[in-house]
């Protein structure tokens, strides 16, 4: 009778201890899931910025010069597919990932198509909203990368936690999948070729 007791005791003590084990690395893993989620939502807070500088840029520039209407046209369209293009933060994909990151790619090459293009207007080049706005892209291209970094480095950290034992047993059970992270785009580790022959 004693010892089926303390088997009884012995059975509940380690059901116990597996299953505080078990909601620990479970809260742990949707408190990492949560921060890089969270992140995500930064990342796509700076782009819609950026959306948000550009409307105000392109009426700055058709305000202030006769401008190249294919230019603005493009960055107009770029900008409506990039702000078209969405993710939902608890499936992300590299698919999914990849798209957006494409179409931020074109309104980025827009974008530096018509700053490029406004070195022809030195009268733009003197307008004051225009190097205000400027100076705004600027630091917002800046903050996009910072917050994609930030968002790589925390879906990195749970990416790997997932896999390691023994915490990808309860990744498993609980169906914690990898989270994609941004790459840089083909043909990024080259230089730029810069061109100012407009002719």
């Amino acid at each position: 009778m004693k010892k089926g007791i303390i088997a009884i005791i012995i059975l509940i003590v380690l059901g116990v201890i597996i299953g505080g084990w078990y909601i620990r690395t479970n809260n742990m893993l949707v408190d990492m899931k949560g921060q890089a989620t969270k992140q995500w939502a930064n990342v796509e807070s700076s782009y819609q910025r950026r959306s948000d500088l550009i409307g105000n840029l392109v009426k700055t520039v058709q305000g202030a010069a006769d401008f190249e209407r294919e230019t603005l046209t493009d960055v107009i369209e770029a900008r409506a597919k990039a702000t078209s293009t969405t993710i939902d933060a608890n499936n992300l994909t590299a698919a999914q990932l990849a798209e957006f990151q494409q179409a931020q790619t074109g309104l980025s090459s827009a974008l530096s198509r018509l700053l490029v293009t406004v070195e022809r207007y030195p009268e733009l080049k003197a307008n004051q909203n225009f190097l205000e706005l400027q100076s705004q892209l600027e630091g917002t291209e800046n903050r996009i990368n910072v917050e994609r970094n930030r968002f790589n480095d925390l879906a990195g950290e749970y990416n790997i936690k997932i896999k390691q034992i023994p915490t990808n047993i309860i990744a498993s059970l609980a169906n914690f999948d990898e989270m994609a992270l941004f790459a840089s785009n083909p043909g990024a580790e080259n230089a730029p070729d810069v061109n100012f022959d407009f002719e």
